[in-house]
C-alpha cells in the first residue's frame, strides 16, 4: 500500500516532463525519507535524480520500502491535467496493476482520476555520484533557459570556462560565433570556486534537456570542472529536487 497527497498537481507536472525526454520507463522508490526516482539516458550521457522528501507531501504512507515503474509517456500524459488549483493524490494499486491519480480541485473539491498501467520491469541499478566540481554558480532558470535558445541557434556544443572568477560560455561552427560573460550580479545570482580556472564542453543537445525541469524552480545551480560531469540542480518550489548529471565531451 503507498498513498501520498501532493499540494500542487501543477508543480508535480514538471517532474514527469523531466522524466520523459531521458528515459521511456520510470522506476520510482518509495522510501522513509523520501519518493525518488534515479535513472539513466539511454546511451548513458545522461543522469537524472528526482527526489521529493517525505515532509513535502501532505500525506505520505506506506507499508513497506518498495518500487513502482510506469511509462514516462503514459504519466506525462496524466500529470499534464494538473491546474495550479489541483491537490495531487497517488494510490499504488499493484493487485490492479495500476498508479491511480487523482487530481482534487482545492476550491470546488471536484476530483478527477486517471490510471497509468505499472510495467514489470526490474529497475537498472544506478550508483550514487560523488564527484567533486570546483565552480558552482546559481542563474534564474529564465537566464538558463535564454541562455540555451541563444546556444541552440548558432553550435552544436557549448564551452563552459571559468576564470578571474566570471563564467565565459560560448559555442560556434561554421563561421557562426557565440560568447557570454556572466558574472555574480550580472546575471549570476552567486558564484563559489575552490579551482582558479576550469574548462569543459557539453553538447547543447544534452543541455537542453535540463530544460524541460526549468519551469518548476526559480533558479537553477550548475557545477562543473575540467572535463568532468556537469551537475544541474532545481530545487522544485513545492518541495524537492531534480537533478542532473551530463557528461562532458573529452576530444
Amino acid at each position: 500500500m503507498f498513498r501520498a497527497v501532493y499540494p500542487s498537481g501543477s508543480k508535480f507536472k514538471a517532474i514527469a516532463a523531466a522524466l520523459v525526454k531521458i528515459t521511456d520507463e520510470a522506476p520510482f522508490f518509495i522510501k522513509p525519507e523520501a519518493l525518488e526516482v534515479k535513472v539513466f539516458s539511454p546511451d548513458k550521457t545522461a543522469m537524472t535524480i528526482v527526489k521529493i522528501p517525505s515532509v513535502a507531501f501532505e500525506e505520505y504512507h506506506f507499508d513497506a520500502e518498495e518500487y513502482f515503474v510506469v511509462s514516462t509517456t503514459d504519466l506525462n500524459k496524466v500529470l499534464r491535467r494538473g491546474g495550479r488549483m489541483d491537490v495531487l493524490v497517488l494510490e499504488l494499486d499493484k493487485t490492479a496493476g495500476v498508479l491511480k491519480t487523482v487530481f482534487r480541485n482545492k476550491k470546488t473539491g471536484v476530483e478527477r482520476t486517471f490510471f497509468v498501467e505499472l510495467k514489470s520491469t526490474v529497475p537498472e541499478e544506478v550508483p550514487d555520484l560523488n564527484i567533486d566540481l570546483g565552480v558552482t554558480v546559481t542563474i534564474l532558470a529564465s537566464d538558463f533557459r535564454l541562455l540555451l535558445r541563444d546556444l541552440n541557434a548558432v553550435g552544436d556544443y557549448a564551452t563552459f570556462h571559468f576564470k578571474d572568477n566570471k563564467l565565459y560560455v560560448s559555442t560556434g561552427e561554421q563561421q557562426k560565433e557565440y560568447r557570454a560573460v556572466f558574472e555574480e550580479g550580472s546575471p549570476l545570482i552567486s558564484v563559489s570556486s575552490t579551482v582558479n580556472e576550469a574548462k569543459a564542453t557539453y553538447t547543447i543537445d544534452l543541455l537542453k534537456l535540463a530544460v524541460r525541469a526549468a519551469s518548476a524552480s526559480k533558479n537553477i545551480t550548475l557545477s562543473f570542472d575540467n572535463d568532468k560531469p556537469m551537475k544541474i540542480v532545481f530545487e522544485l518550489e513545492g518541495g524537492g529536487s531534480i537533478v542532473y548529471w551530463l557528461t562532458p565531451r573529452v576530444e
